[in-house]
């Protein structure tokens, strides 16, 4: 009980402490006119990094722990806290095709790129034992690949149903998936995952191997999950107020909490129904990734800056709700145990 509670200090240390530490960062960067677009890439990386640190700091003498793997992740997360403070303490501007961008922007994802290879050679290297004591290794492929199609169809018919509405349908299957540049950019997810895969297992490894069961022992299968979104949700409050939409900061993080309830919703599912990881880790990757394509703009740029409306939210409510949040009346909600409950057992 000791070991859990430290453990669980260190995770909300980092994952939350941190968070909310680099948002006065943030604050400052976006008040001077700085590119703040740094900071979401390293946050991303925080809740894994603090579980991972406090399995360093709690359990080493565990010869099962794939080690080098969890140090690689915190030195990459170190280096990205680094250069968030230095992108708004020293702002370097370079030109790249007739655009200015950001010096720290462009490393950031050299870093990403290259911390996410270096990561993939440490987690190679391990066995897999350590792979599997630490909840890594792919398994149930079926119910797997079933979950992610699953999850891209649903995506799919919520965008189809979100131009329906506002009128745009029409401009949605001629224009952006009659552009050849969609099917491309939809094609080369495939390796990008790969080479970023680290910032999404950043989240994914601290929210669902980590505080989900613990949410769910405390608090029950379903009202733990719901929990969970919640404190998913807050954990974004900088980068609501400072990146996604600085002008109406309140209102993104309202919708905030209807996206992080409802895809939590349906993330936990597979993450119960798969006892896979990378489930999830993959499905967070698409709908980060998709909104550019889907948008027809084909550059994160778009989740910048974004102009938001009290008069959306209740449809954001329902659509969402409808396409994944309706998950929590599975099956699945209603089994007693977690994966990763399964897999700290087998570590005692």
């Amino acid at each position: 009980m000791k070991q859990e509670k430290r453990q669980m200090a260190i995770f909300l240390i980092v994952a939350y402490g941190v968070s909310y530490a680099l948002g006065f960062f943030m604050w400052y960067g976006y008040a001077k006119g700085a590119d703040v677009s740094v900071f979401p890439s390293a946050q991303m990386l925080y809740p894994a990094a603090g579980v991972m640190l406090a399995y360093l700091l709690t359990r080493k003498e565990d010869s099962r722990m794939p080690k080098w793997f969890f140090r690689g992740v915190v030195f990459v997360t170190a280096m990205m806290i680094v250069l968030s403070i230095v992108s708004v303490a020293v702002p370097k501007t370079m030109t790249s095709m007739g655009v200015s961008v950001s010096l720290w922007a462009i490393t950031s994802q050299y870093i990403l790129i290259i911390g996410s290879v270096v990561c993939w050679v440490l987690y190679l290297i391990s066995s897999k034992e350590k792979r599997e004591a630490y909840g890594f290794r792919w398994k149930n492929s079926k119910a797997s690949v079933a979950c992610i199609l699953l999850f891209l169809l649903l995506y799919f018919l919520r965008t189809v149903l979100s131009y329906a509405v506002s009128g745009q349908l029409e401009y949605f299957l001629a224009v952006i998936l009659g552009n050849p540049l969609t099917w491309i950019s939809l094609f080369t997810l495939g390796i990008n995952f790969f080479l970023v895969y680290i910032a999404f297992l950043g989240e994914e490894y601290g929210w669902r191997y980590y505080l989900q069961p613990i949410m769910q022992k405390k608090f029950g299968p379903r009202a733990g999950v719901l929990l969970l979104g919640v404190v998913w949700g807050l954990w974004h409050l900088p980068i609501d107020f400072f990146y996604y939409s600085p002008s109406a900061g309140l209102t993104a993080a309202v919708a905030q909490q209807i996206t992080c309830i409802s895809l939590g919703i349906f993330f936990a599912y597979a993450y119960l129904k798969t006892g896979n990881i990378w489930v999830p880790v993959v499905m967070h990757f698409l709908n980060n990734n998709l909104v550019p394509v889907f948008t027809g703009t084909y550059s994160a740029d778009v989740l910048e800056n974004q102009d938001m409306d009290w008069r959306q939210l209740p449809f954001a409510l329902l659509v969402n709700f409808l396409f994944f949040g309706v998950f929590i009346f599975t099956k699945e909600f209603r089994k007693g145990k977690t994966p990763s409950e399964s897999e700290e057992k087998a570590l005692m």
